[in-house]
């Protein structure tokens, strides 16, 4: 995990608070608030770096969830300038994803028909067991950190949320999976 100086000091966060996240209030504190603890939390899992880079950006672009947009799609560049190609790809990623299209195969064998429906382009395609694993890790450390920090939030959505992880758990880290039992279950 970076210390917190590195974080502070990190392009990634520079361009966070140039685009506002630590004046924008989200559950829990400020939205930067909220991209640092998911981060944090997939540190803890032992997630790659890559990964963990993509949690403390996965809002960039708005989410299925969340219209919130910092960067436009046009200005994917500027973010692959700052946090690599690859991280900007998982982004993306995260954020194009049509969650009720999408959620349901998630979890389907690697070689099974696993169509992930792409909510800014309507195009569907089949993703990879890779982009299906960080996807699955990001979102559970995404949502979890909300269910810690909004007891409301936890209320409404904690079952279906554990129906949909405990499904998911082909594709999460035992870390994850314990995490998920602990907080949701």
């Amino acid at each position: 995990m970076h210390s917190d100086d590195q974080r502070t000091d990190s392009p990634a966060i520079a361009l966070l608070k140039e685009l506002g996240a630590e004046t924008i209030k989200h559950s829990g504190g400020t939205l930067l608030t909220h991209l640092l603890r998911v981060e944090a939390l997939l540190a803890a899992w032992g997630a790659r770096p890559v990964l963990r880079t993509a949690a403390l950006c996965h809002a960039f672009y708005g989410t299925d969830g969340l219209p919130l947009v910092l960067l436009e799609l046009s200005e994917r560049g500027r973010l692959a300038e700052v946090i690599g190609a690859e991280a900007e790809e998982l982004v993306y990623f995260y954020a194009s994803c049509d969650r009720k299209a999408s959620y349901p195969s998630l979890a389907a064998a690697d070689g099974a028909e696993a169509p992930f429906r792409d909510r800014f382009t309507g195009e569907e395609f089949t993703a990879s067991l890779r982009q299906r694993r960080d996807f699955a890790e990001l979102t559970v450390a995404n949502e979890l950190d909300l269910a810690r920090v909004n007891e409301s939030f936890r209320e409404r959505n904690g079952a279906g949320l554990l129906e949909l992880f405990t499904g998911w758990a082909s594709l999460l880290s035992e870390a994850t999976r314990r995490e998920v039992t602990a907080v949701l279950g």
